[in-house]
């Protein structure tokens, strides 16, 4: 099979549908990233507790009590006038934010690409983070 130019790319492209996050108390992970974004948790499925991102793809919480959670990084792309309660959120729960990646600038946020972003960690040490506007790609 010889490779596929990018002049010869299908007009539908790939499209992330949903992704396990591994955490020690699923529930708990789940209901944080739901409360902190404004969503709701879904009903279990299987060994997966989802949140819906309402923009076709889920986050599937999955428990994984035998070993450590390795964190990872996820990032959302929220609406600007909603920036300001999810961070409201944050300081309601107790939560850090910090404006980079490192968590070197606490309680402040980012203004990168003309927008407004904002990192924390989740109940599982993973490095979650809020902006408003896209990181620009060359």
């Amino acid at each position: 099979m010889s490779p596929i130019s990018r002049t010869e790319l299908p007009t539908t492209v790939a499209r992330l549908d949903h992704t396990a996050v591994y955490a020690f108390d699923r529930r708990l992970s789940a209901e944080f990233l739901a409360a902190v974004l404004g969503l709701e948790v879904g009903a279990p499925f299987g060994p997966f507790l989802p949140v819906d991102l309402g923009n076709g793809v889920t986050l599937d919480y999955y428990e994984k009590r035998d070993e450590p959670v390795q964190p990872q990084h996820y990032a959302f792309l929220v609406p600007e006038e909603q920036f300001g309660t999810m961070i409201a959120r944050l300081e309601a729960l107790g939560v850090t934010y910090y404006a980079d990646p490192g968590h070197t600038e606490p309680g402040r946020v980012n203004d990168l690409f003309g927008g407004r972003g904002a990192y924390f960690d989740d109940p599982d040490g993973h490095n979650m983070e809020i902006m408003t506007r896209p990181y620009a790609r060359p």
